[in-house]
């Protein structure tokens, strides 16, 4: 099964990376789900909760402000403030 390699960054430091089936983002634009093979993109981040869902659960945080980037199958999500809300 195809994977996505997923980094959540914030201004200064990263807050989560490593490997996910799905991805769950706020955009200005409304939501979005990620899945692989997704057509490459960039968005808006929008304030909100970003949701990965990785081999071993979910994993939330909560960021503040940016942009997401999806290319052949690496997902960036670079925010002015991130942080994890709950990690397993």
């Amino acid at each position: 099964m195809a994977e996505l390699t997923v980094s959540v960054v914030s201004a200064d430091q990263e807050v989560w990376s490593g490997s996910a089936s799905m991805v769950v983002a706020r955009t200005t634009e409304g939501q979005i789900g990620i899945l692989p093979g997704h057509e490459p993109m960039l968005a808006i981040l929008a304030t909100g909760e970003v949701r990965v869902t990785t081999p071993s659960g979910v994993i939330t945080a909560s960021a503040e402000e940016g942009f997401l980037s999806v290319a052949q199958d690496v997902i960036t999500i670079v925010a002015r403030s991130a942080e994890l809300t709950n990690a397993k």
